[in-house]
C-alpha cells in the first residue's frame, strides 16, 4: 500500500518541494497551509504519516496534535517541523504524540531515512 503522508506547512515553496519529493518516491500526498484544514484532511482521510510545521496562520502545529490526541483519532506517525532548537518544544510535542521533532531545512536525505526507519518501527 502507498503510504499517504499530509503535510501541513503554510509556505507553498516548502510543499512544493515536498510534493515533488514524495510524490517521486511512491508516496501519496496532500497538503494543508492551516490547523483547521489539517484537522478537516485528518478526519476525511487519515495520514500514515503527519507531518506539521510548528507555525501557521491560524494557530500552531501543537493545536493540530491537541485536536487529535482529543478527538481520540488513531495516530499517524507524526513529526514537528520547526526552526527553533527548544528542548521544551521538544518534549511538549512528544506528549502529544509526536514522533520527533525535526529542524528545519531537512535535507529530503535525511527526511526519507527517517520515515523509512518511523515505518519500520511501526511495522
Amino acid at each position: 500500500m502507498t503510504p499517504h503522508v499530509l503535510v501541513v506547512e503554510d509556505n507553498p515553496l516548502v510543499t512544493g518541494a515536498l510534493r515533488v519529493l514524495f510524490e517521486a518516491t511512491g508516496h501519496r500526498f496532500s497538503e494543508a497551509g492551516t490547523v483547521a484544514e489539517a484537522l478537516r484532511l485528518c478526519a476525511a482521510d487519515c495520514p500514515d504519516i503527519l507531518l506539521v510545521d510548528f507555525k501557521l496562520p491560524d494557530g500552531s502545529g501543537l493545536e493540530v496534535l491537541r485536536a487529535l490526541r482529543d478527538r481520540g483519532v488513531s495516530a499517524p506517525i507524526t513529526a514537528m517541523l520547526t526552526g527553533h532548537d527548544d528542548p521544551e518544544l521538544d518534549a511538549h510535542c512528544r506528549s502529544l504524540g509526536c514522533r520527533e521533532v525535526l529542524l528545519k531545512p531537512v535535507p529530503p536525505r535525511v527526511l526519507l531515512a527517517k520515515i523509512a526507519e518511523w515505518r519500520r518501527i511501526s511495522a
